[in-house]
């Protein structure tokens, strides 16, 4: 399976803004986080799932991921190529991510934030979870 763009709508009136994406399923999320990079300059680079689902939400700012499609965890050959999806809050939109993929993240302005959902608890998520140098693939900036 490959990676899906959800795309999120606005609404604004007297009271506010809503984003929404009234197409996304989270039935399967048990858990999410948010990352705040420390700097524009720091790629979050390379982590991997075999078969843990990712979902990616901006809510502050933009990212710059990057992501792979790994055929063999196991060795993963440096000739992989990322394919390069930008996320901005402005912008609402979601990107679900099966198993089988590895990313990178920048954050393209300062301050932004993106939150991640999963469909495997912490537990489970460290038995599927791998890791390569930030130079083993190449960031498409």
């Amino acid at each position: 399976m490959a990676h899906t763009i959800f795309e999120g709508a606005t609404h604004a009136d007297e009271r506010g803004t809503i984003k929404f994406f009234n197409t996304l399923d989270m039935t399967e999320i048990v858990r999410m986080y948010e990352i705040s990079p420390s700097s524009t300059h720091l790629i979050r680079a390379w982590q991997g799932h075999q078969f843990e689902k990712k979902w990616f939400y901006c809510n502050e700012g933009s990212f710059n991921i990057n992501i792979i499609k790994v055929p063999n965890f196991k060795e993963p050959s440096t000739l992989l190529l990322p394919q390069k999806i930008i996320l901005k809050s402005t912008e609402p939109c979601c990107l679900a991510l099966p198993g089988g993929y590895a990313t990178g993240i920048k954050a393209l302005e300062e301050n932004s934030k993106i939150t991640v959902f999963s469909n495997y608890s912490l537990e489970n998520s460290k038995n599927d979870d791998y890791r390569f140098p930030v130079e083993h693939w190449k960031f498409i900036d």
